[in-house]
């Protein structure tokens, strides 16, 4: 990219309130205020794929990128008042495609991709907004206030799920940023500062900072918390042993475990796993999984059965389990009576697919959790 000269004038109206402060601070009189960049970004140089320009307001990062990438800053989109968000997602794309580009930017709550833009939490828009960028733009794509308008913690799982997605799908991604502290969880290939005129690049690829998980035992009245977000959205067995994980001491992910009294083989069954919005792209929801399945393989086989796709391909590829029923739909026999008393909620006639988790067992945490 060749060096970029950037001018912005405006014109001074010397209102009385200005000649004051003229006055105050010694400014000298001025029919027009005027600011210039000199920007030289060599991105020829290297191959890359996630880039990021950022700095404190006012350093000039917006009218940089403004400049610099012209036709790939994504402008407000727009979104559809009353239909579902994917809906307004590229009409070439298959619905298979666009779930899956949803779940891997970290929002993958099946209930939320029916909701219209509007009814969804300032991280989920974030999420939807960075999946529709890479739909719409696969060359490059550039967000502009990238990670303001969330929480921090969600800002720095979300920047890690993208710049994961980014490389996978071999897109080029350019975040233009006030915040440093998603600079290890983006790990961006160059970072250009406008304030002190700084680029660098980042060759190596860094390990995204670890997140710590604290797993307790927990009532089943933590579902509540979580039952929204569930692509079933059912009630859970009164039977259930439940667990929560927790990040800096906040709920991110609910599994519950039931045992399955079968005549032969009874088995421990996984019967909820779920991950909140804000906590989704950096695998929570299946490490919490894994870990409550070593604890209970250690007395009798553990099984899943799920439809989520995110899910079924990572168990797919994982040494930790073991598919013992592909894709298929299965029809369960349900009693008229029981039709009659209330509505069934199961996977039955839903595309789901079975595990059994092969992993190694955690004996002294299993004890710790008193289930041995």
């Amino acid at each position: 990219m060749s060096r970029v000269d950037i001018v912005r004038e405006s014109q001074v109206v010397r209102s009385p309130r200005v000649i004051q402060l003229e006055g105050i601070f010694g400014f000298p009189a001025e029919k027009k205020s005027r600011v210039t960049w000199s920007v030289d970004l060599p991105l020829e140089q290297h191959e890359w794929n996630v880039g990021l320009i950022v700095g404190p307001s006012g350093c000039g990062k917006t009218t940089i990128g403004g400049e610099l990438f012209k036709k790939e800053l994504v402008n407000q989109f727009d979104w559809f008042q009353k239909k579902s968000i994917v809906d307004a997602f590229p009409k070439e794309m298959g619905i298979k495609e666009i779930t899956a580009l949803l779940s891997s930017v970290g929002f993958s709550s099946p209930p939320s991709w029916l909701r219209p833009y509007h009814v969804l939490s300032n991280g989920e828009q974030f999420r939807v907004t960075l999946a529709r960028s890479l739909a719409e733009q696969p060359d490059l794509a550039v967000i502009d206030e990238f990670t303001s308008v969330v929480d921090r913690s969600v800002a720095k799982i979300g920047s890690s799920a993208v710049a994961k997605t980014v490389r996978k799908r071999q897109q080029r991604f350019v975040a233009i940023a006030c915040h440093y502290d998603i600079i290890d969880w983006l790990d961006p290939d160059w970072i250009y500062q406008p304030a002190s005129d700084d680029f660098q690049w980042r060759c190596e690829r860094q390990s995204r900072p670890p997140l710590t998980l604290e797993i307790i035992n927990v009532h089943r009245s933590a579902w509540e918390l979580f039952r929204k977000y569930h692509y079933l959205d059912s009630t859970i067995q009164q039977s259930a042993n439940c667990f929560l994980a927790l990040v800096d001491g906040q709920p991110a992910a609910f599994t519950a475990v039931i045992h399955f009294p079968h005549k032969t083989s009874p088995s421990f069954r996984e019967h909820r796993t779920v991950c909140l919005p804000d906590f989704q792209g950096v695998g929570i929801g299946n490490a919490l999984s894994e870990f409550v399945a070593s604890l209970y393989c250690c007395k009798k086989t553990y099984t899943s059965i799920t439809g989520h796709p995110a899910m079924i391909r990572h168990r797919a590829k994982s040494k930790l389990w073991k598919m013992i029923r592909f894709p298929s739909t299965v029809q369960r026999q349900v009693g008229l009576e029981q039709h009659r008393k209330r509505r069934v909620a199961s996977s039955s006639g839903r595309l789901t697919a079975s595990f059994r988790y092969v992993g190694p067992g955690r004996r002294d945490d299993a004890i710790h959790f008193g289930l041995i």
